[in-house]
């Protein structure tokens, strides 16, 4: 584990997206709310927010933190078609949040996978990647469109 003591405590932000494509009958089915296993939107929202939580718990040497704030956003996109996930989290510590945005994404897009997989085993999950990152020693990155 890296020793983070010295740095100061300052605000830190990160975001980062996913998508889960799917079919498009797939997608009419999640957004009409008729999965047989209930409310996939809400339910990949709540699994995401519960892994940032825990995303010292699920990767070696990340330090536990203090999250002030967590935002998972679920949107249909039908070019692909499919859902894009995006999570912000925010938190007021010595290091960064990084893992714990892509984490969001990553157990929100397994859930949603999860929650409709009976009707369709060929989705793809995609693209989960670091959007911005704010806060610390490092500075700000945005990663290019």
């Amino acid at each position: 584990m890296v020793d983070v003591s010295e740095k100061a405590a300052t605000e830190r932000v990160a975001a980062a997206e996913g998508r889960v494509v799917m079919t498009e009958k797939t997608l009419d089915l999640v957004l009409a709310g008729n999965a047989k296993k209930g409310d996939v939107l809400g339910a990949a929202r709540l699994a995401g927010i519960m892994a940032a939580k825990r995303t010292h718990e699920l990767i070696p040497l990340c330090h536990p933190l203090p999250i002030s704030n967590i935002t998972v956003d679920i949107a249909p996109e039908r070019k692909l078609p499919g859902l894009n996930v995006r999570a912000r989290v925010k938190v007021n510590g010595r290091t960064g949040v990084e893992m714990e945005a892509l984490t969001a994404v990553a157990v929100a897009c397994l859930t949603i996978y999860d929650m409709v997989k009976a009707l369709e085993r060929g989705m793809r999950i995609e693209g989960i990647r670091l959007l911005e990152k704010r806060g610390g020693r490092s500075g700000h990155y945005r990663a290019k469109e």
